[in-house]
């Protein structure tokens, strides 16, 4: 064994210590450090050299706490709103450093109890979401992932109409496909380029006014613009800009009439589930065929963690099974090897099963509705400021806000910059008008955190004058 190598397994457990000091040291500052720290002068950083002869894990703790930790994001912390991101809870932490330390491959049942613990998992996120039994699901990396694997089975749904198999006979064996949408996610023109179906199968749909949820009027006129045709509806519960959510039970109810699968993009709105006063957003949901959530969103587990649904797991093992001799069995229980792009990954679930074991369904609810509430006081925070205008209802955990004057992409840039030290905040365009979007999904974010965002961006927007 290489020296240096023997010697850092003879002091695994000081190792193991410093590294658990190093990791309490960086959240107990997640507070008072920048949530974004300034650009350094200079020109980027270059890649240093590999070293020819290492020099062991303190070493090299104490470069990474030297060159990277002080560039690092506060993006665990309470007042990181850019994309929908969550933090780590405890639990989820605890989870995810067992993972790294049982280095469980968990996709095949030759090995342990990994893909079992992946199933419970899976089947409490399910009882927590309020799908069906009839709903199947596996852990992937993000909501991209999850989107692409719920589009393939379609995919498959489609050859089965058809009378073909794209899994086998490739997917120009299907013909023209329609997938069509309202206010898609950017992830899913970019499954659909991945799959081979072509970024042209996405027919937007008219939204109703003044919203982004779909027209269920104008979708149905777009069902019909091609009798006999089968095709793949995409609905959104919960859009990036507005939380807007479409009427999942309207849509389920076209199928009386048409021919379609349809999948739904939960990524984060599925959590408006826990909420008693929300929940009437997802009614509907268990209709689908297949469903996206991404749980290093609002389920506080470390990235990566998302996890896919699906009623059809026979068509998922179809297009995702993977023959050799030394992976598990296909059946009817198949492993999870064959429902997944990926023949090897983490133990995802363990972070996940912890978080939800350690604070149940109560736990979660809190978390989600002192979101939606801090959400909701930010909102009207800066309906109120004469220097902001708040461009669409606060229906969930985001606020989408734009400078009630020039609100150019520059001038909103150097708002961003300006309160980069005490909130992080992400731009977008909402109905043509450059804006910025605050996503309310940590864990640790309180009224008190709202405070300081709100005063960080009334200051900055003064100073931009």
């Amino acid at each position: 064994m290489d020296r240096t190598l023997a010697a850092d397994l003879a002091r695994l457990p000081d190792l193991l210590d410093a590294t658990r000091a190093a990791a309490a040291a960086a959240l107990a500052a997640l507070d008072a450090r920048p949530v974004v720290p300034p650009p350094q002068d200079g020109p980027p950083h270059a890649p240093e050299a590999l070293p020819e002869h290492g020099t062991g894990t303190e070493a090299a703790l104490a470069a990474f706490a030297a060159r990277w930790a002080p560039r690092l994001s506060a993006s665990a912390g309470p007042r990181y709103l850019g994309f929908v991101t969550g933090g780590a809870t405890p639990a989820a932490l605890a989870g995810d450093w067992l993972t790294a330390a049982h280095d469980q491959n968990s996709n095949s049942a030759l090995d342990g109890a990994g893909q079992d613990l992946e199933r419970e998992t899976v089947t409490w996120l399910r009882d927590l979401f309020h799908l069906s039994d009839a709903h199947t699901g596996a852990f992937v990396s993000g909501a991209t992932m999850s989107n692409t694997t719920g589009l393939a089975i379609a995919r498959e749904w489609l050859g089965e109409r058809l009378g073909v198999s794209p899994a086998e006979d490739g997917a120009a064996a299907l013909g023209p496909v329609r997938v069509l949408s309202g206010a898609p996610h950017s992830s899913i023109a970019k499954a659909l380029s991945v799959l081979g179906l072509g970024r042209r199968a996405l027919v937007p749909v008219p939204t109703l006014p003044g919203r982004e949820a779909v027209d269920p009027a104008a979708l149905e006129r777009a069902l019909a613009d091609a009798p006999g045709r089968p095709a793949v509806v995409v609905a959104n519960a919960g859009t990036v800009n507005t939380v807007d959510f479409d009427d999942l039970r309207a849509i389920a109810a076209l199928r009386e009439r048409h021919d379609f699968w349809l999948h739904t993009d939960a990524a984060f709105g599925a959590f408006a589930a826990l909420s008693p006063e929300h929940a009437h957003l997802t009614a509907g949901l268990d209709a689908s065929d297949s469903v996206c959530v991404d749980l290093h969103k609002w389920l506080n587990v470390p990235y990566d963690s998302a996890v896919q649904f699906t009623r059809r797991r026979d068509l998922q093992a179809r297009v995702f099974q993977n023959a050799a001799a030394y992976l598990g069995p296909l059946g009817e229980n198949p492993d999870l090897v064959h429902l997944t792009p990926e023949n090897s990954h983490r133990l995802r679930a363990l972070a996940a099963w912890f978080t939800l074991r350690a604070y149940g369904r109560e736990g979660h609810r809190e978390i989600v509705e002192r979101d939606i509430a801090c959400a909701r006081a930010l909102g009207e925070t800066l309906a109120a400021e004469p220097s902001f205008t708040v461009l669409a209802p606060v229906r969930l955990n985001v606020v989408c806000f734009t400078l009630a004057e020039r609100p150019t992409p520059a001038r909103l840039k150097a708002l961003r910059e300006a309160a980069g030290s005490e909130v992080f905040v992400t731009p977008t365009t909402y109905a043509g008008t450059p804006a910025l979007r605050a996503a309310f999904s940590n864990w640790r974010t309180t009224p008190a955190d709202v405070r300081r965002v709100a005063q960080a961006l009334r200051t900055a927007a003064k100073e931009l004058g």
